[in-house]
Protein backbone atom coordinates (compact mmCIF):
# COMPACT_ATOMS: atom_id res chain seq x y z
CA UNK A 1 0.00 0.00 0.00
CA UNK A 2 1.74 3.26 -1.12
CA UNK A 3 0.42 5.65 1.87
CA UNK A 4 1.83 9.09 0.02
CA UNK A 5 -0.33 7.82 -3.20
CA UNK A 6 -3.63 7.53 -0.95
CA UNK A 7 -5.96 10.14 -1.62
CA UNK A 8 -6.82 10.60 2.24
CA UNK A 9 -3.22 11.36 2.86
CA UNK A 10 -4.03 14.66 2.00
CA UNK A 11 -0.41 16.11 2.98
CA UNK A 12 -0.19 14.64 6.49
CA UNK A 13 3.06 16.00 8.71
CA UNK A 14 3.11 12.99 10.25
CA UNK A 15 1.70 9.30 10.61
CA UNK A 16 2.88 7.26 13.42
CA UNK A 17 2.02 3.35 13.16
CA UNK A 18 2.32 2.21 16.92
CA UNK A 19 2.54 -1.76 18.29
CA UNK A 20 2.75 -3.13 22.01
CA UNK A 21 2.60 -6.54 21.65
CA UNK A 22 2.23 -7.08 25.64
CA UNK A 23 -1.04 -5.41 25.47
CA UNK A 24 -2.06 -5.91 22.17
CA UNK A 25 -2.07 -2.61 21.24
CA UNK A 26 -2.43 -1.89 17.26
CA UNK A 27 -3.41 2.32 16.06
CA UNK A 28 -2.46 5.00 14.17
CA UNK A 29 -1.54 8.26 15.35
CA UNK A 30 -2.18 11.03 12.44
CA UNK A 31 -1.26 14.78 12.57
CA UNK A 32 -2.50 16.57 9.30
CA UNK A 33 -2.06 20.21 10.12
CA UNK A 34 -0.41 22.18 12.84
CA UNK A 35 -0.50 25.87 11.27
CA UNK A 36 -2.75 27.10 13.95
CA UNK A 37 -1.47 25.27 16.37
CA UNK A 38 -0.96 21.71 17.82
CA UNK A 39 -3.09 18.75 16.56
CA UNK A 40 -5.78 17.69 18.35
CA UNK A 41 -8.58 15.14 17.56
CA UNK A 42 -10.35 12.24 19.53
CA UNK A 43 -9.18 8.76 19.29
CA UNK A 44 -11.15 6.05 18.07
CA UNK A 45 -11.51 2.21 18.81
CA UNK A 46 -13.31 0.02 16.46
CA UNK A 47 -13.08 -2.89 14.80
CA UNK A 48 -11.96 -2.29 11.51
CA UNK A 49 -11.76 -5.03 8.37
CA UNK A 50 -8.75 -3.97 7.37
CA UNK A 51 -5.35 -2.52 8.79
CA UNK A 52 -6.00 0.12 5.39
CA UNK A 53 -9.08 0.62 6.45
CA UNK A 54 -8.30 1.60 9.86
CA UNK A 55 -5.61 4.11 7.71
CA UNK A 56 -8.09 5.65 5.39
CA UNK A 57 -10.50 6.36 8.65
CA UNK A 58 -7.90 8.49 10.30
CA UNK A 59 -6.48 10.07 7.77
CA UNK A 60 -10.00 11.67 6.72
CA UNK A 61 -10.88 12.10 10.15
CA UNK A 62 -7.59 13.91 10.99
CA UNK A 63 -7.71 16.38 8.00
CA UNK A 64 -11.69 16.82 9.31
CA UNK A 65 -10.04 18.00 12.24
CA UNK A 66 -7.94 20.38 10.35
CA UNK A 67 -10.61 21.74 9.25
CA UNK A 68 -13.08 21.31 11.81
CA UNK A 69 -10.99 23.61 14.31
CA UNK A 70 -10.14 26.40 11.87
CA UNK A 71 -13.95 26.74 11.01
CA UNK A 72 -14.50 26.88 14.97
CA UNK A 73 -11.89 29.91 15.09
CA UNK A 74 -9.77 27.45 17.46
CA UNK A 75 -5.83 27.89 17.92
CA UNK A 76 -5.42 24.29 17.15
CA UNK A 77 -4.55 21.83 14.40
CA UNK A 78 -6.18 19.09 13.45
CA UNK A 79 -5.10 15.28 14.18
CA UNK A 80 -6.64 11.78 14.98
CA UNK A 81 -5.94 8.63 15.97
CA UNK A 82 -7.82 5.04 15.83
CA UNK A 83 -7.41 2.03 18.40
CA UNK A 84 -8.12 -1.05 16.53
CA UNK A 85 -10.02 -3.35 18.17
CA UNK A 86 -13.47 -4.32 19.69
CA UNK A 87 -13.87 -1.69 22.41
CA UNK A 88 -16.49 -4.16 24.09
CA UNK A 89 -13.95 -7.33 24.86
CA UNK A 90 -10.25 -5.50 24.11
CA UNK A 91 -9.70 -2.95 26.82
CA UNK A 92 -7.49 -3.35 29.58
CA UNK A 93 -5.26 -0.78 31.08
CA UNK A 94 -2.13 -2.03 29.94
CA UNK A 95 -3.53 -1.36 26.43
CA UNK A 96 -4.65 2.48 27.21
CA UNK A 97 -1.11 3.37 29.02
CA UNK A 98 1.02 1.43 25.78
CA UNK A 99 -1.25 4.36 23.68
CA UNK A 100 -0.44 6.82 26.02
CA UNK A 101 2.98 6.05 26.16
CA UNK A 102 2.82 6.63 22.37
CA UNK A 103 0.80 9.67 22.58
CA UNK A 104 3.53 11.46 25.16
CA UNK A 105 6.37 10.35 22.27
CA UNK A 106 5.11 13.25 20.16
CA UNK A 107 5.66 16.01 23.41
CA UNK A 108 2.49 17.98 22.32
CA UNK A 109 2.51 17.85 18.80
CA UNK A 110 -1.20 15.87 19.06
CA UNK A 111 -3.20 16.21 21.89
CA UNK A 112 -6.06 12.90 22.11
CA UNK A 113 -9.12 12.94 23.56
CA UNK A 114 -12.30 10.58 23.61
CA UNK A 115 -14.28 9.32 20.19
CA UNK A 116 -16.33 6.61 19.18
CA UNK A 117 -15.38 3.41 21.62
CA UNK A 118 -13.82 5.24 23.81
CA UNK A 119 -14.98 6.92 27.51
CA UNK A 120 -13.29 9.06 30.07
CA UNK A 121 -12.55 6.61 32.18
CA UNK A 122 -10.19 5.35 29.29
CA UNK A 123 -8.80 8.75 28.71
CA UNK A 124 -7.92 8.91 32.56
CA UNK A 125 -5.87 5.83 32.29
CA UNK A 126 -3.73 7.57 29.00
CA UNK A 127 -3.76 10.64 31.03
CA UNK A 128 -1.57 8.38 33.64
CA UNK A 129 1.02 8.04 30.53
CA UNK A 130 0.85 11.86 29.46
CA UNK A 131 -0.57 15.00 29.76
CA UNK A 132 -1.27 15.50 26.04
CA UNK A 133 -5.07 14.29 26.74
CA UNK A 134 -8.22 16.78 26.47
CA UNK A 135 -12.10 15.74 27.80
CA UNK A 136 -10.96 14.66 30.86
CA UNK A 137 -13.56 14.24 34.20
CA UNK A 138 -13.63 17.19 36.68
CA UNK A 139 -12.43 19.13 33.81
CA UNK A 140 -14.42 19.58 30.67
CA UNK A 141 -15.51 15.98 30.88
CA UNK A 142 -18.09 14.31 28.10
CA UNK A 143 -18.20 16.21 25.37
CA UNK A 144 -21.29 14.42 23.66
CA UNK A 145 -23.93 16.84 25.23
CA UNK A 146 -21.90 19.37 23.88
CA UNK A 147 -21.35 17.74 20.46
CA UNK A 148 -25.25 17.30 20.12
CA UNK A 149 -26.13 20.94 21.65
CA UNK A 150 -23.97 22.57 18.56
CA UNK A 151 -25.50 19.86 16.27
CA UNK A 152 -28.51 21.10 17.07
CA UNK A 153 -27.98 25.43 17.19
CA UNK A 154 -26.49 24.26 13.20
CA UNK A 155 -29.82 22.24 12.58
CA UNK A 156 -31.38 25.31 13.00
CA UNK A 157 -29.78 27.20 11.17
CA UNK A 158 -30.25 25.16 8.49
CA UNK A 159 -33.82 24.76 8.92
CA UNK A 160 -33.59 28.63 8.75
CA UNK A 161 -31.91 28.74 5.61
CA UNK A 162 -33.85 26.15 3.71
CA UNK A 163 -37.34 26.21 5.20
CA UNK A 164 -37.75 29.47 6.23
CA UNK A 165 -38.72 28.64 9.84
CA UNK A 166 -36.98 29.78 12.89
CA UNK A 167 -39.20 27.27 15.31
CA UNK A 168 -38.75 23.25 14.82
CA UNK A 169 -42.46 22.68 16.39
CA UNK A 170 -43.61 19.82 14.19
CA UNK A 171 -40.93 19.11 12.27
CA UNK A 172 -40.01 15.90 11.11
CA UNK A 173 -36.51 15.05 11.85
CA UNK A 174 -34.74 11.44 10.94
CA UNK A 175 -32.42 10.26 13.21
CA UNK A 176 -29.85 7.78 12.13
CA UNK A 177 -27.47 6.87 15.09
CA UNK A 178 -28.35 6.96 19.29
CA UNK A 179 -25.35 6.97 20.76
CA UNK A 180 -24.58 9.63 23.66
CA UNK A 181 -24.63 12.50 21.01
CA UNK A 182 -27.69 11.03 19.02
CA UNK A 183 -29.78 10.60 22.17
CA UNK A 184 -29.21 13.91 23.60
CA UNK A 185 -29.63 15.75 19.98
CA UNK A 186 -33.29 13.93 20.29
CA UNK A 187 -33.85 15.21 23.44
CA UNK A 188 -33.05 18.90 22.28
CA UNK A 189 -35.47 18.23 19.18
CA UNK A 190 -38.15 16.64 21.09
CA UNK A 191 -37.90 19.64 23.85
CA UNK A 192 -38.23 21.94 20.86
CA UNK A 193 -41.75 19.97 19.57
CA UNK A 194 -40.14 18.45 16.78
CA UNK A 195 -41.46 14.62 15.70
CA UNK A 196 -38.76 12.41 15.44
CA UNK A 197 -38.21 8.80 13.33
CA UNK A 198 -35.26 6.60 14.51
CA UNK A 199 -33.21 4.22 14.10
CA UNK A 200 -29.66 2.44 15.19
CA UNK A 201 -28.32 -0.67 15.37
CA UNK A 202 -29.01 -1.03 19.27
CA UNK A 203 -32.20 -1.99 20.33
CA UNK A 204 -31.86 -0.71 23.60
CA UNK A 205 -30.72 2.90 21.78
CA UNK A 206 -33.91 2.88 20.21
CA UNK A 207 -36.59 1.60 22.98
CA UNK A 208 -34.78 4.68 24.98
CA UNK A 209 -35.50 6.86 22.86
CA UNK A 210 -39.19 5.56 22.02
CA UNK A 211 -39.86 5.51 25.55
CA UNK A 212 -38.24 9.04 26.42
CA UNK A 213 -39.20 11.05 23.28
CA UNK A 214 -42.24 9.58 21.39
CA UNK A 215 -39.97 8.82 18.72
CA UNK A 216 -41.23 5.83 16.25
CA UNK A 217 -38.85 3.75 15.23
CA UNK A 218 -37.72 2.25 12.02
CA UNK A 219 -35.20 -0.42 10.31
CA UNK A 220 -31.61 0.52 9.79
CA UNK A 221 -31.90 0.70 5.92
CA UNK A 222 -35.66 2.14 6.35
CA UNK A 223 -34.22 5.83 7.62
CA UNK A 224 -33.66 6.99 4.15
CA UNK A 225 -36.77 6.83 2.80
CA UNK A 226 -38.58 8.67 5.42
CA UNK A 227 -40.69 11.53 4.31
CA UNK A 228 -38.51 14.18 7.05
CA UNK A 229 -37.85 17.74 6.66
CA UNK A 230 -34.27 16.92 8.06
CA UNK A 231 -32.32 13.88 7.98
CA UNK A 232 -29.74 13.91 10.74
CA UNK A 233 -26.93 11.34 10.42
CA UNK A 234 -25.24 10.72 13.56
CA UNK A 235 -23.89 6.92 13.48
CA UNK A 236 -20.74 6.68 10.79
CA UNK A 237 -19.42 8.26 7.96
CA UNK A 238 -20.47 8.21 4.57
CA UNK A 239 -24.01 7.04 4.53
CA UNK A 240 -24.49 10.04 1.95
CA UNK A 241 -23.25 8.03 -1.35
CA UNK A 242 -24.46 7.27 -4.60
CA UNK A 243 -26.77 4.37 -3.16
CA UNK A 244 -28.57 6.01 -0.02
CA UNK A 245 -29.14 9.68 -2.18
CA UNK A 246 -31.81 8.37 -4.36
CA UNK A 247 -34.12 7.90 -1.09
CA UNK A 248 -33.46 10.29 0.66
CA UNK A 249 -36.35 12.96 0.99
CA UNK A 250 -35.68 15.39 3.39
CA UNK A 251 -34.52 18.62 2.16
CA UNK A 252 -31.72 19.40 4.84
CA UNK A 253 -28.77 17.29 5.88
CA UNK A 254 -27.57 18.03 9.61
CA UNK A 255 -26.34 15.49 11.32
CA UNK A 256 -23.19 14.71 13.66
CA UNK A 257 -21.43 12.30 11.85
CA UNK A 258 -18.21 12.45 10.39
CA UNK A 259 -17.39 11.97 6.84
CA UNK A 260 -20.63 12.05 5.77
CA UNK A 261 -20.14 12.06 2.11
CA UNK A 262 -18.31 9.38 0.90
CA UNK A 263 -17.49 11.09 -1.77
CA UNK A 264 -16.70 15.25 -1.96
CA UNK A 265 -18.89 14.34 -5.26
CA UNK A 266 -21.96 14.09 -3.43
CA UNK A 267 -22.46 17.92 -2.21
CA UNK A 268 -22.66 18.16 -5.97
CA UNK A 269 -25.45 15.71 -6.35
CA UNK A 270 -26.63 17.36 -2.74
CA UNK A 271 -27.02 20.49 -4.45
CA UNK A 272 -28.70 19.39 -7.74
CA UNK A 273 -31.54 17.85 -5.89
CA UNK A 274 -32.58 20.55 -3.88
CA UNK A 275 -31.12 19.47 -0.76
CA UNK A 276 -29.07 21.68 1.94
CA UNK A 277 -26.42 19.87 3.42
CA UNK A 278 -24.50 21.37 6.66
CA UNK A 279 -21.09 20.67 6.54
CA UNK A 280 -20.25 17.66 9.24
CA UNK A 281 -16.77 19.57 10.41
CA UNK A 282 -18.49 22.66 10.92
CA UNK A 283 -21.72 21.38 12.58
CA UNK A 284 -20.14 18.57 15.24
CA UNK A 285 -17.48 20.90 15.99
CA UNK A 286 -19.12 21.31 19.65
CA UNK A 287 -17.30 18.71 21.54
CA UNK A 288 -13.70 20.12 20.26
CA UNK A 289 -14.72 23.67 20.74
CA UNK A 290 -15.62 22.31 24.45
CA UNK A 291 -12.43 20.56 25.25
CA UNK A 292 -10.55 24.17 23.88
CA UNK A 293 -11.84 25.77 27.21
CA UNK A 294 -10.18 22.66 30.07
CA UNK A 295 -8.74 24.57 31.38
CA UNK A 296 -10.17 26.67 34.21
CA UNK A 297 -13.33 24.77 32.30
CA UNK A 298 -16.49 27.23 31.78
CA UNK A 299 -19.57 25.82 30.38
CA UNK A 300 -21.43 29.07 30.11
CA UNK A 301 -18.30 30.59 27.90
CA UNK A 302 -18.04 27.17 25.87
CA UNK A 303 -21.77 27.10 25.31
CA UNK A 304 -21.56 30.51 24.22
CA UNK A 305 -18.42 29.82 21.44
CA UNK A 306 -20.56 26.95 20.50
CA UNK A 307 -23.33 29.04 19.79
CA UNK A 308 -21.15 30.45 17.24
CA UNK A 309 -21.72 27.57 14.46
CA UNK A 310 -25.32 28.82 13.68
CA UNK A 311 -23.38 32.25 12.18
CA UNK A 312 -20.46 30.01 10.38
CA UNK A 313 -22.93 27.52 8.88
CA UNK A 314 -24.94 30.75 7.89
CA UNK A 315 -22.08 32.02 5.84
CA UNK A 316 -21.46 29.13 4.35
CA UNK A 317 -25.05 28.58 3.29
CA UNK A 318 -25.29 31.91 1.93
CA UNK A 319 -21.87 32.27 -0.04
CA UNK A 320 -22.97 28.69 -1.64
CA UNK A 321 -26.26 30.03 -2.50
CA UNK A 322 -24.64 33.16 -4.07
CA UNK A 323 -21.90 31.20 -5.83
CA UNK A 324 -23.75 28.29 -6.85
CA UNK A 325 -21.54 25.59 -5.55
CA UNK A 326 -22.15 23.19 -2.80
CA UNK A 327 -21.64 23.85 0.75
CA UNK A 328 -19.18 21.29 1.32
CA UNK A 329 -16.56 23.18 -1.43
CA UNK A 330 -17.15 26.24 0.45
CA UNK A 331 -16.60 25.17 3.84
CA UNK A 332 -13.56 23.44 2.77
CA UNK A 333 -11.98 26.74 0.37
CA UNK A 334 -12.92 28.92 4.15
CA UNK A 335 -10.88 26.58 6.22
CA UNK A 336 -8.39 26.11 4.05
CA UNK A 337 -8.21 29.84 3.67
CA UNK A 338 -7.50 29.96 7.64
CA UNK A 339 -4.87 27.22 8.10
CA UNK A 340 -2.67 29.41 5.00
CA UNK A 341 -3.08 32.34 6.38
CA UNK A 342 -1.94 30.83 9.92
CA UNK A 343 1.38 29.81 8.55
CA UNK A 344 2.59 33.48 7.59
Amino acid sequence: MAVFNLRAYDDHEQIVFCRDVESGLKAIICVHNTNLGPAVGGCRMWDYNSDEGALIDALRLSRGMTYKNAMAGLQMGGGKSVIIGNSKTMKSEELFRAFGRFVDKLSGKYITAEDVGINPQDMAIVNKETNHVLGLEGKSGDPSPVTAYGVFTGLRAAVNHRLGRSDLDGLKVSVQGLGHVGYYLCRHLHEQGAKLIVTDINKESVDRVVDEFGATAVDTDEIYHQDVDVYAPCALGATINDNTIPKIRASVIAGAANNQLAEDRHGDILMEKGILYAPDYVINAGGIINVSFEENYNRDAALKKVDEIYGTLTEVFDASKAEGRPTNVIADELARKRVAEAKK
